[in-house]
Formats: structure tokens, C-alpha cells, sequence
């Protein structure tokens, strides 16, 4: 069997069942078409919107005093127990997570050394991305 007529069969048999059920119910077949356009629809918008995200350098943030050691990590995709020697970090936190502002009170250092230190950690973790790459 050669594939235009597989194609002719199927398609075929589509109409057929169609057929069928809008004999059957017609209510029913009509809401069917419906939600499967719908779902047709919503899921070709949700493939376009993640195949055009921009790529990872562009959607980082910058570090700010608000993130937390264990944010960082998971953001920038390096180890906890990296992220907390990095920043001399007690373990466990006194009151529960500490965010940057709170941990550099914490050591008594000035914030900007704290995030100094997120920053040079954070270069030495991710791998350099030549311009080529990074436009990807």
C-alpha cells in the first residue's frame, strides 16, 4: 500500500466516525470540535512562546539583596553546599533562610562584598559563553 492511499484511508475513516457521532449527538460532536480546536490552538501558542524564550544569559538576573543562598543556587545551577561555603554562611540559619541583606548583617559585612562574592562564585561555576553562544 503506497502512503497517499494509507492517507486516503485514514482520513477516510475520520470522516466516517464523524459522521457517526454527529448522527448520534450532535451537541456533543459540535463541543468535542470545539474543545479540540481550542486545544489545538492554546497548544500551538504554547510551543511559539517556549520555542522564542531568549536564552539563559538574558533571562538571569542580576544578583540583588533580596535572594536567599538557596535562590542562587537554584537559579544559577551550582551546588547548595557551594553557594553557603562561598558566603560563610551559618548552617542552619538562626531564624530560617537568610536572604543577602540579612546574611551580610549577619557576618557584619557591607552588602556589596556579600554580593561581590555571589557574583565571583557565580563566574567561576558557569562556563564562559562566547558572543556566538550567548545570542543563541
Amino acid at each position: 500500500m503506497s502512503q497517499s492511499f494509507q492517507r486516503v484511508f485514514v482520513i477516510s475513516k475520520v470522516i466516517i466516525w464523524v459522521k457517526r457521532a454527529w448522527s448520534a449527538a450532535p451537541v456533543a460532536t459540535a463541543v468535542l470540535v470545539v474543545a479540540l480546536v481550542a486545544c489545538l490552538f492554546f497548544g500551538a501558542r504554547a510551543a511559539l512562546f517556549w520555542h522564542d524564550r531568549p536564552p539563559r544569559a538574558e533571562r538571569d538576573q542580576p544578583v540583588a539583596a533580596w535572594m536567599t543562598p538557596r535562590y542562587i543556587s537554584r537559579s544559577w545551577r551550582i551546588p547548595p553546599d557551594l553557594v553557603i561555603e562561598a558566603l560563610d554562611a551559618p548552617r542552619p540559619p538562626p531564624d530560617g533562610p537568610m536572604s543577602l541583606r540579612e546574611l551580610a548583617e549577619h557576618r557584619g559585612v557591607p552588602l556589596e562584598q556579600v554580593v561581590a562574592e555571589v557574583e565571583a562564585l557565580i563566574a567561576s561555576q558557569r562556563p564562559s559563553l562566547t558572543d556566538d553562544e550567548a545570542t543563541e
